[in-house]
């Protein structure tokens, strides 16, 4: 659902819970632009949370990989 301008500054308490519940809240300003609010994500504050990469490789790359790295040292 797309909020007019005056209803967003009616019920902003309202509309931000939404966007926390669903993910985003659409509003239309006076002039027809659509803007979208969107809860930012907390900091991660773990040293273990880290995003991850994908890469086309497989299980016996990866242990070859060890075994090169084991035989150099």
């Amino acid at each position: 659902m797309i909020y007019s301008y005056f209803q967003a500054q009616e019920r902003l308490s309202s509309l931000l819970e939404r966007a926390l519940s669903e993910g985003q809240v659409k509003l239309r300003s006076r002039d027809g632009r659509v803007f979208i609010i969107r809860p930012e994500q907390p900091i991660k504050s773990s040293p273990f949370e880290v995003r991850s990469l994908k890469l086309p490789i497989n299980k016996a790359d990866i242990l070859e990989a060890i075994r090169e790295s084991r035989a150099r040292f």
